[in-house]
């Protein structure tokens, strides 16, 4: 019945922040971008390289996220890639914040976190 996730929304308190670090830093393509006038807001259409999509949203005044990470709701965005030492490293490099790497006690895969301009929690999880 389901086949995938076509796309995940986020919601940024600083839209230019939000956008350079998902398209400049995590390298993700812009598929469109839209300035809606009547909620002076953005909405900006990013690919993944499987097909997914991330959806980034501006909003005056939206509410901060109750707690990290353990809101109700979505947890966190999980990105899989091909070497979390190589991503975390060069994550780093761009000044952002990066957890240790661990081992999934279930699958032995390795995997991190770090978190985008508005603290929500990302985390890389290798194939």
């Amino acid at each position: 019945m389901l086949k995938s996730i076509h796309h995940a929304a986020i919601i940024c308190s600083n839209y230019k922040k939000s956008k350079h670090f998902y398209v400049s830093i995590l390298g993700l393509k812009i598929i469109a971008e839209h300035y809606r006038e009547a909620r002076d807001s953005y909405k900006l259409d990013l690919e993944l390289p499987d097909g997914g999509q991330i959806e980034l949203f501006s909003f005056n005044n939206a509410p901060a996220r109750p707690s990290y990470p353990e809101a109700q709701g979505l947890r966190h965005l999980a990105f899989a890639v091909e070497s979390v030492e190589v991503i975390s490293e060069y994550l780093q490099n761009q000044s952002i914040e990066v957890e240790p790497i661990r081992i999934d006690e279930y699958t032995q895969k390795k995997f991190t976190f770090f978190s985008d301009p508005d603290g929500l929690p990302l985390e890389l999880y290798e194939n």
